[in-house]
């Protein structure tokens, strides 16, 4: 399907319009893949535009499939929103086994629950979320595909001008929530490797919405006078659209050991330079502190690329949209990234 993207975004069910927008290759999976589709922690920050992305691509696709959302949802509105949108929502504590036994068996999941914010001082609970949880749920889920989404932390930080790390490259997680996702991780394999469920570990480094991520982090600086600090000197990004409609596609690349794929943009981009062009989008001054640290979060994410092609929304896009949004006062999630950080300390 031909993308018509607005020149601006100007409300929350617009953008969530735009972040569920299905691509023809999207469609063209729905109609291959068999059975229903579950998301385990639909009612996070990425998981309610991927149903409603799953949801549109299966009635485009005009066959008789379920997208089934799973959260403790404690936030009733999001419960609402969803199943207004066609998709079955089951409420479910996934640390509790005996609940995550009355789940039904689906074919198809995509896992998004996890904790990051928070970490500092509270490591325990980050532990048990990061790894129990995944063991509740691949003991139940078995025979399954799980897309069990991860994130670039797990790697090492690179200096600027090595390729970005490729999913040949070991783990380096600096910090207890990197290194309990890595945690997460190994649970996946394990249970893919004694051949339980066929499993991708997702490792997405940043998705942009424009409610959060790393340009609103920037723009929300910019539109307070704070200066921007220069101390994590570049990111990678991706549209979370795309990053929505890879997630669905990678059921299909499941294995046995798990797969494992890089999900982010084609840019290594400059913290100075993205700050600067939200700036002159949101017609403000900016300022900025510190100097960059040769070394930043930096994937690749060429194998991606490969099999679903670029991103449909590019970085200038992005940043077009985030300043705006952010100028004219629309609603944040205020959960900043802290992409900013280099020593695990979340």
């Amino acid at each position: 399907m031909t993308e018509n993207y607005p020149a601006e975004l100007r409300s929350d069910a617009e953008l969530d319009e735009t972040l569920s927008l299905p691509t023809n290759q999207l469609v063209g999976f729905m109609k291959r893949i068999p059975g229903d589709i579950m998301i385990l922690g639909i009612a996070g920050k990425m998981g309610i535009t991927l149903g409603l992305a799953a949801r549109r691509a299966i009635d485009a696709a005009g066959v008789k499939k379920e997208v089934i959302g799973v959260s403790r949802f404690s936030d009733p509105d999001s419960r609402t929103l969803l199943e207004g949108h066609g998709i079955k929502t089951l409420a479910c504590d996934l640390l509790d086994r005996a609940s995550v036994a009355q789940l039904p068996l689906i074919p198809n999941i995509i896992y998004m629950a996890g904790r990051k914010f928070g970490t500092d001082g509270s490591e325990d609970l980050t532990w048990i979320m990061n790894t129990e949880v995944p063991a509740n749920v691949c003991n139940h889920f078995t025979g399954t595909n799980i897309v069990a989404f991860s994130t670039g932390c797990v790697y090492p930080l690179l200096p600027l001008g090595q390729i970005g790390c490729t999913e040949e490259n070991s783990p380096a997680p600096v910090g207890e929530y990197a290194q309990s996702c890595l945690g997460r991780e190994r649970v996946f394999q394990y249970y893919s490797r004694a051949g339980k469920i066929k499993s991708l570990l997702f490792r997405l480094n940043y998705a942009i919405d424009l409610r959060y991520g790393v340009l609103h982090d920037l723009a929300m600086k910019i539109m307070n006078d704070e200066a921007v600090d220069l101390g994590m000197g570049y990111f990678n990004a991706i549209w979370q659209g795309d990053a929505n409609v890879q997630a669905l596609l990678s059921l299909e690349h499941c294995a046995s050991p798990a797969a494992i794929l890089n999900i982010t943009g084609p840019e290594t981009v400059s913290v100075r330079y993205a700050a600067a062009e939200l700036a002159r989008v949101m017609e403000k001054d900016v300022s900025f502190v510190g100097e960059p640290v040769d070394k930043s979060y930096l994937n690749n994410a060429a194998r991606a690329a490969a099999l679903f092609g670029y991103p449909r929304v590019s970085l200038l896009q992005m940043i077009r949209w985030t300043g705006l949004w952010v100028k004219n006062g629309h609603r944040s999630l205020g959960k900043p990234t802290h992409f900013e950080v280099n020593d695990g300390k979340f």
